[in-house]
Formats: C-alpha cells, sequence, structure tokens
C-alpha cells in the first residue's frame, strides 16, 4: 500500500532547555485502523536516523524502515492495530529542526535552532496522540534510540501507556557511546563546508557526514557479521594497491553507505539529535534508576541481543533488575543472531512471535478489563 505522510502543527512546545519553540510541525504516518473504543493504537518510535515511514511503501516506491514487522500478518499486525510513527523533533524528514525556517527570521535555524532532549520529543508525541483523541496506546515501542523514548514515555505518562517494548536500549549512555557520537559531530564540524551550521543553500558538509555515519555503521554491526559479510575480501582487484584507495570491499561498504546517507540527512539534524541521546538520562533528579522507573505502571517487554555491543544487554538487564526491583510486570528475553545492534532491524523472526503474543495479551486483558468496568 502506498502510504501518505501527514502533517500536524502546533503554537508552541515548551523545550527542557528553557526556550519556546514557535510553528511546530510534526510529520507523521498512520497505518491500520482505529477501533472503536481506542484501545488498539501502537505508537512506533524510530531510532537515530530513521523516519516517521514505517511501513507500506511512499509514492517512490521506498518501503518503511521496519516494514518487515509492521503490516497485515507481522508483528504489528495492522489487522488489529492502528500504528503511529512520527518523525522526531529535531529530525529532517518533515518535522521542526535545525534545517527548517525559523519563523523570526525567515531564514534556516541552523546552529540557532535550540538544544532539544529526549523528553522534548516525547513532549511533542504527546501532543500528537492527543490531537489524534488517543487516551492511553495500548503500546509504546522502538529500538535503539526508539527504546529511549519508548522508556521515557513510561516514566513521563504512566497513565497513557498500557505497555512499553523498549529494544536493544538504555536508561542512559555510557561514556564509551557518548564518545562515538562526539567523534561523528566532530567530523561533521571540522569539514570545511560546515560553515558554522549555516551551509544551506551551499554545498552541505558532505564529507564530514559521510565519515560520521561510517563510524556510526561500524558501531551497528558485529564482529562476526562484518567477517561473514566482508572478511579481507579485495574489491575489484587481485592485490592491495599499496595506496588510498579502496582496496577491501569493507572500505567500498562503508564510503557506499556514508555517500548514501548524505543524500538523505541533514548534518545539523545529525548533532541535534546524537546530543539529544547523549543528555538522555532517565535516572537524573532521582537516587537510582529504579526510583526513577517507580512512577511506571504498565507492563514492560524488554529485549536485547547478544551481539549488539553499541547498547550491550547488560544495559537492558539493568533496566529490567531496576523493574523488577520496583514489582513491575516485565518480561525480558535475550536474542542471539548475530547482526549486532542492526538485529533489531534485520533478524525479526523471534521479535515477532513474542511481539506478537505480548501485544495480543495486552488487547486481551485491556479489553476485559473494560468489560468489568
Amino acid at each position: 500500500m502506498i502510504v501518505e505522510t501527514q502533517q500536524a502543527r502546533f503554537e508552541s512546545l515548551d523545550l527542557d532547555c528553557g526556550e519556546t519553540l514557535r510553528d511546530v510541525e510534526v510529520a507523521y504516518e498512520t497505518y491500520g485502523q482505529l477501533n472503536e473504543d481506542r484501545s488498539n493504537a501502537v505508537l512506533i518510535e524510530h531510532a537515530f536516523t530513521g523516519d516517521a515511514h514505517v511501513a507500506g511503501v511512499d509514492h517512490e516506491g521506498k518501503p518503511g524502515w521496519w516494514a518487515n514487522m509492521v503490516g497485515p500478518g507481522k508483528a504489528f499486525d495492522t489487522d488489529h492495530y492502528f500504528v503511529i510513527c512520527s518523525n522526531v523533533l529535531g529530525g529532517c524528514r518533515g518535522t521542526t529542526g535545525p534545517a527548517s525556517i525559523n519563523p523570526a527570521t525567515g531564514r534556516p535555524w541552523g546552529l540557532r535552532f535550540p538544544g532539544i532532549t529526549i523528553s522534548d520529543m516525547v513532549r511533542l508525541q504527546k501532543m500528537l496522540i492527543d490531537r489524534l483523541g488517543i487516551e492511553r496506546l495500548l503500546t509504546v515501542t522502538g529500538g535503539s534510540m526508539g527504546g529511549m523514548q519508548a522508556l521515557e514515555w513510561a516514566v513521563a505518562y504512566p497513565d497513557s501507556i498500557e505497555s512499553c517494548i523498549p529494544i536493544a536500549t538504555t536508561a542512559r549512555h555510557s561514556a564509551q557511546q557518548i564518545a562515538f557520537n562526539e567523534t561523528g559531530r566532530q567530523a561533521i564540524m571540522a569539514d570545511p563546508d560546515f560553515a558554522g551550521g549555516d551551509f544551506y543553500g551551499g554545498p552541505p558538509p558532505a564529507r564530514g557526514l559521510a565519515v560520521a555515519r561510517m563510524v556510526g555503521h561500524i558501531t551497528y554491526m558485529s564482529d562476526e557479521s562484518m567477517r561473514e559479510k566482508f572478511g579481507r575480501r579485495l574489491r575489484n582487484r587481485d592485490q592491495v594497491s599499496f595506496g588510498f584507495d579502496i582496496d577491501f570491499e569493507v572500505e567500498s561498504y562503508l564510503r557506499y553507505r556514508g555517500a548514501q546517507f548524505v543524500g538523505r540527512f541533514d548534518a545539523n539534524s545529525y548533532l541535534y539529535i546524537t546530543k539529544a541521546m547523549d543528555y538522555f538520562d532517565l535516572t537524573a533528579g532521582f537516587p537510582s534508576l529504579a526510583a526513577s522507573l517507580e512512577r511506571a505502571t504498565c507492563r514492560f517487554l524488554v529485549l536485547s541481543f547478544t551481539s549488539d555491543w553499541l547498547y550491550p544487554s547488560y544495559q537492558s538487564q539493568e533496566i529490567v533488575n531496576a523493574l523488577r526491583a520496583r514489582n513491575h510486570d516485565v518480561t525480558y528475553c535475550e536474542l542471539s543472531p548475530n547482526y549486532g545492534h542492526d538485529a533489531f532491524l534485520v533478524d525479526v523472526g523471534e521479535q515477532t512471535e513474542i511481539i506478537r503474543g505480548f501485544l495480543a495479551r495486552c488487547l486481551r486483558e485491556r479489553r476485559q478489563a473494560g468489560v468489568r468496568a
């Protein structure tokens, strides 16, 4: 099916940095039908470089980034659930971000865009869900940065969600995770075309952004998956060049991924969103992670992957242990595909069965509770 991206506009949004953003736009897509009692709504949060196009195909024939998980008969079965996905605040795919026009100046915001957080992103999503007339979501889910947003929903709006499915994520970045993001940011800002963030109308900092993407993409794969996919195979040659052109297939792959990324993503959005991820700390203002999660009232399904070294399983286990310390209803599954962090996007067989059963239980019990009420 061809999916139409929709737009919602809000007069203002108060941000954690203390500023108020005016004339905020949100790009979002929906799939399936909202049932009569509005009990089947599912909010899917995208990861760092994703967007609202989670399923179906767009007018250019491009499939959604999680099309193998969202649709009829899939994990998030659109024959049963009403699925919503929006582009995050600070993004560059239809939602207000640094490439948007600043209404006060008539020019792109650039680095004059205010600093944003994960909670700002979720606050804007809550405004969208309210506008859609949905009082309580059946679940909020997402992988990586999407999982951070799902956790923020559980703590910030506990009465608004029935369940939460954080996948391959963390309650706060480690020093190593911040370091990878900072390396990407520095690559972008060191590009001569960056121009202090005011590159709109001229050449973008393509080289820096491509390098940032290359660094990021390495972290998404596991050592085993890279060995299987590339090994030390040479690219279109019988021996090494003894130069700095492409020798190895893995070099060719990373350069391709970097160049492809430049065509679809804004360098300033890269800076703002990675910084929001680094700022995210669910324990902020609380004595412990368990104390911060005490506000949550929903049931949880937490998924992690043994081969994921970007968001290793111990970070998901910390979330699970904190939830259990407060006697929350939580199910934890550690899966073992060898794809690394990308496993939540690529290897969906086990995920599908686990999530399908979990959602069916949530919907069934919600309906039973409604009948009793």
